[in-house]
Formats: C-alpha cells, structure tokens, sequence
C-alpha cells in the first residue's frame, strides 16, 4: 500500500509539472502584475470622471494653499501638456499612433522581462496602467482630464493626472532598476577579470 501511495504522489507530480510546463507557470506569474495596471487603469478613470462631473474648468480648489491644487483643465498634447494639439485634428491623430506604438512596445517588453525582475515589471506595469488611462481619454474625445496642479508661489508645474503620475513613478523605477542591474554585473565582471588573470 506504501508504494502505490508514494506511485501516486509521484504520477501527480509528474502530471503538475507536465500541466505547469504546457501553460507556462512564467507567464501567470507575471500576469499578477497587470493587477497593478488595473489599479493604476481604475483609479485614472474614476478620478477623471469625478473631475468631470464635479469640478468646474479653470476654477482651482485648493488642498494645500501654496503647494497643491485641483484645478480641471483639457490637454490635447501628452503627459504634463507637451505638444498640445491646440484644435489641429493631425497632432492629436499623430500623438494617438504614436501612444498606440508606444504602448505594443511596452507590452512586449514586458513579456519578455524575466519574472524574478520585480522592479522592472513593476515599473512597466505602472506605465501600462497609465499610458492606457491617457490613450483611452485620446481616442474618446481627443483630449486628456488633467487636475493635479502643484505649484509654488507663482510657479506652477504643468497639471497632470493619475495616469501620468504612475508613468513618471514607473520611468523613475525602470531607470533604479537599470542602475541597480549595472551595479550588481560590474562586480561579477571584476571577478571573471580576476580569475582568468
């Protein structure tokens, strides 16, 4: 009886690993990060749609006098109002294919970041979640909702939202990551120099 069960536990092995081999245990892994593209998605959404409906254009609310503000405005360019397309239908257009080529370039880059790389699919994660947030505001109206207005004294950063939020914080981590990478080879490299010396 002994032998038939430890038979059995190893033919269920064997069976898991012949299952995880066919689906690819890699990539339902790394789909768990797309959970954060899908916050970064909802939560652009929601907030646009709440500005929409509730804040006025060009009235600010202020949250923190002197520092931050909501103020409800329309960007035809991209993140932080660069390029805007200032009622020209072909910028707005160009700026659609290019965040369309930009977002495949995105997704593929993603799919093949090796899944040990937390701060990389983190990072490209963030910029999937915002990048689609923008795009989708794009094709439906030709026009991004931007609110987030931080500014000091009478110096006033470009409004932003969400979206471009999470594609700065993911830039920010892509180039940690990248750093971090260098750093981590460059001693490996020292000791091959080393040891074939």
């Amino acid at each position: 009886m002994q032998v038939s069960s430890h038979k059995n536990h190893y033919d269920l092995a064997f069976a898991i690993a012949g299952v995880n081999e066919l689906m690819g245990s890699k990539p339902t892994f790394k789909s768990s990060y797309l959970l954060i593209s899908l916050v970064v998605l909802t939560l652009d959404q929601w907030s646009k749609y709440m500005v929409e409906r509730y804040l006025p254009e060009h009235v600010p609310h202020q949250i923190i006098p002197g520092f931050l503000a909501l103020t409800h405005v329309k960007n035809t360019g991209v993140a932080f109002g660069l390029f805007a397309a200032h009622g020209s239908l072909w910028p707005t257009v160009i700026l659609t294919v290019l965040g369309l080529a930009a977002l495949t370039i995105v997704g593929i880059y993603f799919w093949k970041t090796p899944a040990g790389d937390w701060r990389m699919l983190t990072a490209l994660s963030l910029i999937l979640g915002g990048a689609i947030g923008n795009l989708l505001d794009r094709v439906a109206s030709g026009q991004v909702t931007d609110f987030i207005d931080a500014y000091f004294e009478n110096y006033h950063w470009h409004t932003f939202n969400i979206a471009d939020s999470a594609i700065t914080i993911g830039i920010c981590l892509m180039a940690i990551d990248i750093l971090v990478s260098r750093k981590d080879k460059e001693p490996a490299s020292e000791t091959e120099s080393t040891a074939t010396s």
